[in-house]
């Protein structure tokens, strides 16, 4: 029996589980931990969510280097069952920005393409710093888009990642004005919707998904990668929802599932019921610098117990402070989110110990 969701197709971005005893500095080659990281796409897959591998929760672009990330994806397709939904990130990250070339950025992402569809994933075409460093405006996108989806094997998610995740994407689709870049997004995928599965919005902007949203063609799907506001997008209104393809249900995994077994119910109140209280949460998680939200990814997969550690490749765990962290603890504490309070509670108190503040312990 399918353990999928019928009413949405959900997607969690997973993070990746580091190496704590290896070399995971800055600017150091990956060392990834397989088998921590393999076990918590399975945990996914078990709560019927479908795992987007090898994207920005995944730290690509920020400590995942592409020799690891290859490792990654053929290791998380060998680990998928049958029913298991799995998509894969396809970017251009192994080539310098500041020296490519159309071409390049081409060849490029065919040869990332060539690892997924090996490896018998689905697609996600990622938005390219190369491309956004090197386009002359939007023909070029329409042209090298449109050269890429005619080399999928099947149909690709495309992309649109925000410069609030990624500063090096700012004026991505040839403009730095919203509605511009978004007829160019358009226009690319009417003019392949054959080839396209759906999009995932990943700017913020409630109001501007579901603009865009109403602009798709039929049979393309809209996955929010909306970290503020999935609740009320995924819900939907009169004229439609979108699907969902988020970093936050990562660590919202069991709430997020559960979730969507009440859309499968056509209960709507419901769903709202269970993740409207998690939007706090998740927005201190993304908050500015936004990028930096993996480091609230992994640790609040510590403080649940799937990992034993609080370390990550590039060593972004320094990437917050410690009062950012107690706010996360203090509102996953308010959702209920954690398997084992009391181990979150001695994981997070040994934490504050390092940092010389007091514990939180209420014991």
């Amino acid at each position: 029996m399918s353990r999928r969701f019928h009413s949405r197709v959900i997607y969690s971005a997973a993070h990746v589980v580091a190496d704590p005893l290896a070399d995971n500095g800055p600017g150091r080659p990956a060392a990834v931990d397989w088998d921590a990281t393999i076990a918590y796409r399975r945990h996914l897959w078990d709560l019927g969510l479908g795992v987007a591998d090898a994207m920005d929760t995944a730290q690509r672009g920020m400590g995942l280097d592409w020799e690891a990330t290859k490792e990654l994806i053929r290791r998380s397709a060998d680990a998928a069952g049958p029913d298991d939904l799995l998509a894969c990130g396809v970017g251009t990250d192994q080539l310098p920005a500041e020296t490519a070339t159309l071409e390049a950025i081409k060849a490029t992402y065919l040869d990332q393409l060539a690892v997924v569809e090996d490896a018998g994933a689905g697609t996600i075409l990622m938005c390219s710093r190369a491309m956004a460093a090197t386009a002359k405006g939007p023909d070029d996108y329409r042209r090298l888009y449109g050269e890429l989806l005619g080399e999928v094997s099947g149909k690709a998610i495309l992309h649109w990642l925000g410069p609030m995740f990624d500063p090096a994407l700012a004026g991505y689709w040839g403009s730095d004005d919203l509605d511009e870049a978004a007829d160019t997004f358009v226009a690319i995928i009417t003019e392949n919707a054959a080839k396209i599965d759906g999009i995932k919005m990943s700017l913020l902007d409630a109001d501007a998904e579901i603009a865009l949203r109403r602009r798709l063609p039929e049979g393309v799907r809209c996955y929010t990668g909306d970290d503020f506001n999935y609740p009320q997008l995924i819900a939907g209104d009169e004229r439609g929802h979108s699907d969902a393809l988020l970093g936050i249900f990562d660590p919202l995994a069991p709430l997020a599932a559960k979730a969507a077994k009440r859309l499968d119910e056509h209960d709507t109140e419901g769903f709202r019921a269970l993740l409207d209280p998690t939007v706090p949460l998740a927005r201190k998680v993304f908050e500015a610098p936004t990028y930096n939200y993996k480091t609230g990814v992994v640790f609040l997969a510590w403080l649940s117990g799937h990992q034993d550690h609080f370390k990550m490749v590039g060593g972004l765990e320094s990437a917050r402070s410690i009062t950012h962290f107690k706010e996360i603890y203090e509102l996953a504490t308010a959702v209920d989110l954690f398997p084992n309070p009391a181990v979150a509670e001695e994981r997070f108190d040994a934490l504050l110990k390092v940092a010389g503040q007091a514990p939180v312990s209420r014991r």
